[in-house]
C-alpha cells in the first residue's frame, strides 16, 4: 500500500495521512506479533544462543526469517539515498524488533554479550599492533605510549564529530587498546584540527555529525552499534567468551580509561566522559548535551549523567541545553582534574603514571564492584530496550528536521 503512494516529498496532505496510517498500523501489528514471538525468533536466529550476532546482522537476519518484520538491506539502501525528512522511516521497525529482544532478560543479555565481544578486525590486527605499537585507521588511531594505549579520534574536517565513517574504526581501535598485553591503561583523545578558531589545538569530540543526519547519511542502527559497542566496551571491557560479561560472573577483559578535554565535549563527546574512569580538563573547556534541541536522545546520558551531577542539573543539560563549564562547581562533578589549558597533555601523563605506578591488578575488580551499585549490565539492558524504540521514532521525527534547520542551519551546510 505504501509503495502505491507517491514518494514522501510529492504527497499531498491526504496522501501523507494515508501513509501515516499505513505505517502506524504496521508498527502496531509488529509490536503485537513480537510480544508473542520475539523469543522464538531470537532463539532461531542465534541457534538457541549458540551464535552471537551483532545488532546490524541480527536486524537483517530477522528480515530474511520473517519477511516484513524488519526492513531488508534493499529497503534501507533505497531510503538512504534521500534526505532524512524525505524518508518514511522503514528503520523504525528495526528499533521495535531490538526493543523486544532486549526487553527479554535472557535474550537481551545474550545480545549485550554479542556487542561486547571483540570485533574480528581487532583480533586480526592485534598481533600487528603488538609488534608495531601503532595502527592508523584514518578516522581513528591507536598507539602505545609507555604504559598506555592511546586511542585518538581523527575527523578534523568536522571538528572530530562522529559519523558512519568513524564508528567502525573507533571501535576497532578501542578493542585493540583493551587487548594489548603491553599496556596497562587506555587513553581517549581527540586529534588536532586545522580550524582557524582552534589553531591546531586538540578537539575532543563535537558529537554526531548533524549535517550528515539532516542529509540522511546516519542510519538508525548507527546509534545502537555505537552505544552497545565502543562506548559500552570502554565502560565494561570486552566479553571474553569464558563467562558471562555481567558483574556477577566477571567475564570481561577490561582496562581503566582516562581522557582529556582541551576545548569542549559536545553531545557524543560528553557521553564518552560518562564511561571514563578519570577526566582531565582545561580550565576554559566546557560540556553540552544538546540532543533534545536536536530532536534525539543523547545515548546513555539519560541513565548516566544524573549519577554525576544530580537529576536536576542533568535535566537542565539534556532538556534545556545547559552548558557546563569544566571549571564550574557542576563541571568539577564531571571532571577529576582541571588544569591550565596548555597542561592537559602533561596532566594526563601524570595520571597515567599514578594509575600504573603501583600496578593495576585490582583495576578490573574495582570497576566491576563500582558498576554493581551504579549500572550493572542488566540495568544497561533495560535502558537499551527503551532507547532502541524511542530513538528510532526520534530519528525519523519531523521535529528533528525542524530543530536541525532552526538551530543548526542544516539546509545551508555543505556535506
Amino acid at each position: 500500500l505504501l509503495a502505491k503512494l507517491p514518494r514522501k516529498p510529492k504527497r499531498n496532505a491526504a496522501e501523507q495521512r494515508a501513509a501515516d496510517t499505513i505505517l502506524a498500523k504496521g508498527r502496531a501489528s509488529r509490536e503485537a506479533y513480537l510480544t508473542r514471538h520475539a523469543d522464538a525468533i531470537y532463539r532461531k536466529l542465534t541457534k538457541n544462543h549458540a551464535k552471537f550476532a551483532r545488532v546490524d546482522e541480527l536486524a537483517y537476519d530477522a528480515a530474511k526469517l520473517v519477511p516484513g518484520l524488519t526492513p531488508s538491506r534493499k529497503q534501507v539502501d533505497a531510503e538512504a539515498q534521500f534526505k532524512q525528512g524525505e524518508k518514511d522511516g522503514v528503520e523504525v521497525d528495526q528499533g521495535i524488533f531490538l526493543a523486544h529482544v532486549l526487553a527479554d532478560p535472557d535474550n537481551g543479555m545474550h545480545l549485550c554479550e554479542a556487542m561486547l565481544r571483540p570485533k574480528p578486525e581487532a583480533l586480526a590486527r592485534a598481533a600487528e599492533f603488538a609488534r608495531s605499537g601503532m595502527i592508523d585507521f584514518g578516522p581513528a588511531r591507536v598507539e602505545r605510549q609507555g604504559k598506555a594505549s592511546v586511542v585518538t579520534i581523527q575527523n578534523p574536517r568536522y571538528l572530530n564529530a562522529e559519523d558512519t565513517g568513524t564508528l567502525d574504526d573507533t571501535e576497532t581501535a578501542a578493542d585493540i587498546a583493551i587487548l594489548d598485553e603491553d599496556s596497562q591503561i587506555c587513553v581517549l583523545r581527540g586529534g588536532p584540527v586545522p580550524h582557524p578558531k582552534y589553531a591546531g589545538r586538540r578537539v575532543f569530540c563535537s558529537g554526531i555529525n548533524l549535517t550528515h543526519i539532516y542529509n540522511g547519511k546516519i542510519p538508525y542502527l548507527w546509534y545502537i552499534i555505537r552505544d552497545m559497542g565502543v562506548v559500552n566496551k570502554m565502560m565494561r571491557g570486552l566479553a571474553t567468551g569464558v563467562a558471562r560479561p555481567d558483574e556477577e560472573h566477571g567475564g570481561t577483559r577490561e582496562k581503566s580509561w582516562v581522557t582529556g578535554i582541551d576545548v569542549f565535549a559536545i553531545g557524543g563527546g560528553c557521553q564518552y566522559l560518562l564511561a571514563m574512569d578519570y577526566v582531565v580538563a582545561g580550565k576554559s573547556a566546557y560540556m553540552t548535551l544538546p540532543a533534545r534541541k536536536e530532536g534525539i536522545i543523547p545515548g546513555l546520558a539519560n541513565l548516566r549523567f544524573p549519577r554525576f551531577v544530580g537529576p536536576r542539573i542533568a535535566r537542565q543539560a539534556i532538556m534545556m541545553d545547559k552548558r557546563i563549564d569544566c571549571d564550574s562547581p557542576e563541571g568539577k562533578l564531571m571532571c577529576d582534574l582541571v588544569v591550565p589549558d596548555d597542561e592537559v597533555d602533561s596532566a594526563i601523563a601524570r595520571v597515567v603514571e599514578d594509575y600504573t605506578s603501583s600496578g593495576v591488578v585490582s583495576a578490573a575488580g574495582n570497576r566491576r564492584a563500582l558498576r554493581v551499585g551504579e549500572e550493572p549490565l542488566d540495568l544497561f539492558r533495560r535502558y537499551m530496550a527503551t532507547y532502541c524504540r524511542e530513538q528510532a521514532y526520534c530519528h525519523f521525527s519531523p521535529a528533528l528536521i525542524a530543530n536541525l534547520e532552526k538551530h543548526w542551519n542544516a539546509a545551508n551546510r555543505k556535506m
